[in-house]
């Protein structure tokens, strides 16, 4: 269980410090090349979801946000984590990346983005530690998922 407390916890805090660092080093709109025409970082603030929906919407937001948490915490209760040990890692990552998102939206009423790519000439929406947790834990859940059903 230390496990996945710990992947909760390092994926909010690397989640909030890498947005601290961005949104009091840089400007809005400030964009600094890692790697050309591919990877930059480039501070951003979004008062939506994925692709800039729903914006303004923080009512909305903190609503689904914490229906999903409290989701995931009664479904990583109710899990054995020497059977469900992939399920829990994914929920673990889910539930990170939503508190560190949802910590951004309740204390400034938007989320700060600043991971800028570019894959195959499309400018992919600035994204964030969370949103790549969230990410992951979905692709994770997914694939445990596919193979239980191949057990089965």
């Amino acid at each position: 269980m230390w496990l996945i407390i710990a992947i909760v916890a390092l994926t909010i805090v690397l989640d909030q410090v890498t947005k601290y660092l961005v949104a009091s080093q840089m400007t809005i709109g400030q964009s600094i090349p890692i790697i050309d025409n591919f990877l930059y970082i480039t501070s951003h603030r979004n008062a939506g979801a994925a692709w800039g929906i729903f914006q303004g919407k923080m009512m909305f937001f903190y609503l689904i946000t914490l229906a999903v948490i409290a989701v995931v915490i009664v479904w990583m209760t109710r899990l054995d984590i020497k059977k469900d040990k992939w399920l829990m890692i994914a929920l673990a990552l889910i539930l990170g990346g939503a508190v560190g998102n949802f910590i951004d939206r309740v204390l400034y009423q938007h989320v700060v983005d600043f991971i800028d790519t570019y894959i195959l000439g499309y400018d992919f929406p600035i994204f964030n530690i969370a949103d790549s947790a969230l990410c992951i834990g979905v692709v994770l859940m997914a694939i445990d998922a596919i193979l239980d059903m191949k057990r089965q």
